[in-house]
């Protein structure tokens, strides 16, 4: 993994059909996460998203 990819450890969530989440966007910090997070509310209504801390790829 890339240095760069390691700084991004907020991410946004969707929960898929299969009632499984998957992420689908990674953020440097939280409040771009939240801003990120508002505008996928107002756009895609009827979808879940969340905003979670991601360490899930470190290794």
């Amino acid at each position: 993994m890339a240095y760069r990819q390691r700084l991004h450890y907020w991410a946004i969530a969707r929960l898929l059909p299969n009632q499984k989440w998957a992420i689908i966007a990674r953020f440097r910090s939280r409040s771009d996460a939240d801003g990120h997070f508002q505008f996928l509310r107002r756009k895609v209504p009827n979808v879940l998203f969340k905003v979670v801390f991601d360490l899930t790829s470190q290794n």
